[in-house]
């Protein structure tokens, strides 16, 4: 598989990770938890008005609430995100990075917090499944994982990457691409936000884990996020925040 460019930027910044991450004294000491995110992934993270919001911005919260830590945002474009967390911008990113062996070896994932997978999004008429796609111009947005699966089934005609997933649906709407490969849950919102544009979820290309991520080789921090976690998975807090935004509770089983 060829690498993208914000891959071949993450992996050189493995071994910075490692001496840079702040470990989980260092993020007691300052008495903030540095979290970023991208903003732009309703219902996941965005913001609604000037505040950031989203399942996983309160799913992070909680869990640092958990175990004692105060959370302190940023936002930043999601395909520089893993690359900041190298450089030692912020502490732990919630941007729903679905975990892969490629990004595992740049980064630590803490334990997955919610499971989705890939799906084909397109106009009524369109594309659905996975055959259905041979030929057509498909939208995915840059530096995901969604990205490389498509690029893997080598069956489109031509993938056209965007900044932001909204920009891909705009494109869809407007008929120049056939269809979008995106977050399950997300392209169910979009269907539902735009509902006369008739855009109508195909067929779950892949499933996928997701997790929030540090440092590599930050193991202090990771297991207090962790440690969170499974404190809000075991209380309540989690299904609560889940049926908040979805109705139904997404953790992984």
């Amino acid at each position: 598989m060829k690498k993208t460019p914000w891959m071949v930027s993450l992996f050189s910044l493995v071994l910075v990770s490692a001496a840079t991450a702040a470990p989980l004294a260092a993020v007691q000491k300052a008495g903030v938890l540095r979290s970023a995110s991208e903003g732009a992934f309703a219902p996941f993270n965005y913001f609604k008005g000037k505040d950031l919001t989203g399942f996983e911005i309160d799913i992070l919260n909680a869990a640092a609430k958990a175990v004692g830590l105060k959370t302190e945002w940023k936002t930043f474009p999601f395909d520089s995100l893993l690359i900041g967390l190298g450089q030692d911008r912020y502490d732990v990113v919630a941007a729903s990075h679905g975990v892969t062996e490629e990004r595992a070896k740049a980064v630590d994932f803490t334990v997955p917090h919610y499971c989705t997978g890939g799906v084909i999004l397109s106009k009524k008429g369109g594309p659905l499944s996975a055959k259905e796609l041979k030929g057509k111009v498909v939208g995915v947005q840059v530096g995901t994982s969604y990205l490389t699966h498509v690029q893997k089934m080598g069956v489109v005609k031509e993938v056209k990457t965007y900044p932001k997933d909204p920009d891909s649906f705009q494109a869809l709407m407007s008929g120049r691409i056939d269809a979008v490969i995106t977050d399950k849950f997300l392209a169910l919102e979009a269907a539902k936000t735009h509902a006369a544009a008739g855009l109508q979820v195909g067929e779950l290309l892949f499933n996928e884990n997701v997790a929030m991520a540090v440092s590599k080789g930050n193991a202090t921090l990771k297991g207090k996020l962790d440690e969170g976690l499974g404190k809000i998975l075991k209380d309540g807090t989690y299904k609560g925040i889940s049926e908040k935004y979805f109705g139904t509770d997404v953790r992984c089983l």
